[in-house]
């Protein structure tokens, strides 16, 4: 077969070791081996009741006798996330209520993603509460009680619990860890402990009625635990922090909140004396206001901001083209007074799009004001020469 354009082979033998993608849990990986070759396997899936276990290349001599090996590591982890998803199963329902069902899995040799029936979101508070009692119950080290070929009646009388959408003959396997007894095929753990730690990574909403947790166990969930503490430290450290971390960054939040007040202050100012100057340089064509300008950088972002302040303060008919480069990019505005709108001497819309053209750009608007980004700053120039043109051609 091929996937991703890549040939792959499914081979099928007598007796394996290696457990096939069933109940949420991923296939095992591993290398079989003969006297001749070393194949890898890359992962093992299940088929009209055959075990498929999948390589990148057939062997040479498919006659010989070869040793299957699983890899040990994949294996241990997987089984360390399921055990800890059928205790996470337990902790929900006793935290959330037993209207919490499991409504899919997977279980990775990395993570696990449990996705179950609830109606809100799950607190911060609940999660840490759910991660205590699955802590607790890895610190108990429970031993794992396995029934194997257990009547599927008598499993339920035992209070073991079925798996949303997993299928179940006559004859079936339990997992027990104390009271969190199910029906489950996948590996697991001899005892808790083994799990070693857990920790909730994130919780949300699937669909209507359906949340979804993905979590960590063991040496990953140790990994996390590493990670965001030297990501608190690294922090700790841009902060100049000398062991109160919440202090030191509430100390900068309010700091560059006052700091962000004095600027904007700054900038209000700065567009004052920006606006005057702008208002001084306006010339009367027949009786009309006309200002083009272009604008400082820093004033840029308050460009529309600045062309109504403008309309606002003079008086009489006016028509004002501003143009200014912000972060690299040109930008154009266009505002009339509502008496040159109205009688049609001037449309901001069609004025746009006509001097847009030199910074390679386009926009629109409405009659009394437009506005336009393009590409091209080195054009700024010429689409300010252009609005000019083209304003005292209409008001001549």
């Amino acid at each position: 077969m091929k996937v991703k354009n890549k040939e792959q082979y499914q081979l099928v033998f007598n007796i394996t070791p290696f457990y096939a993608e069933s109940g949420g849990q991923v296939g095992d990986s591993g290398i079989i081996t003969s006297e001749e070759e070393k194949i890898e396997i890359i992962d093992t899936k299940k088929e009209n009741d055959l075990i498929i276990h999948i390589a990148k290349k057939l062997p040479a001599n498919q006659e010989a006798a070869f040793k299957a090996t699983v890899n040990v590591e994949k294996r241990r982890r997987a089984a360390s996330n399921h055990t800890a998803t059928h205790l996470l199963h337990k902790a929900l329902r006793a935290m959330l209520g037993d209207h919490v069902e499991q409504k899919g899995s997977l279980v990775h040799p990395d993570y696990l993603r449990f996705d179950f029936a609830h109606f809100q979101k799950v607190t911060p508070e609940e999660i840490r509460q759910v991660e205590k009692m699955v802590n607790a119950e890895i610190r108990a080290n429970i031993q794992v009680e396995e029934h194997r070929e257990v009547p599927l009646e008598k499993a339920r009388e035992m209070g073991a619990m079925a798996l949303f959408g997993e299928k179940y003959g006559d004859v079936v396997r339990t997992i027990g860890f104390g009271d969190s007894v199910e029906l489950c095929g996948g590996t697991h753990v001899h005892a808790t402990g083994e799990i070693g730690f857990f920790r909730i990574i994130s919780e949300g909403s699937v669909s209507a009625g359906i949340r979804r947790i993905e979590a960590v166990s063991a040496d990953r969930a140790e990994e996390l635990v590493y990670s965001q503490s030297d990501v608190l430290e690294e922090i700790a450290g841009l902060v100049k922090s000398k062991g109160e971390l919440r202090k030191s960054i509430e100390s900068l939040i309010s700091q560059n909140s006052r700091l962000t007040k004095d600027l904007e202050g700054m900038m209000q100012n700065f567009l004052r004396i920006e606006k005057q100057s702008v208002i001084d340089g306006a010339e009367n064509v027949n009786g009309v206001s006309v200002i083009i300008r272009q604008v400082k950088p820093e004033l840029g972002g308050n460009l529309k901001d600045l062309a109504f302040q403008l309309r606002n303060d003079l008086d009489g008919e006016m028509v004002a083209v501003l143009g200014s480069e912000v972060n690299g990019k040109p930008q154009l505005a266009v505002i009339l007074s509502d008496s040159l709108a109205e009688n049609g001497t001037l449309n901001a819309v069609e004025l746009i799009r006509s001097v847009a053209q030199e910074i390679k750009g386009g926009g629109g608007g409405q009659p009394f004001f437009a506005s336009a980004g393009g590409k091209n700053p080195a054009g700024l120039d010429s689409a300010l020469s252009k609005a000019k043109a083209l304003i005292e051609e209409k008001l001549g």
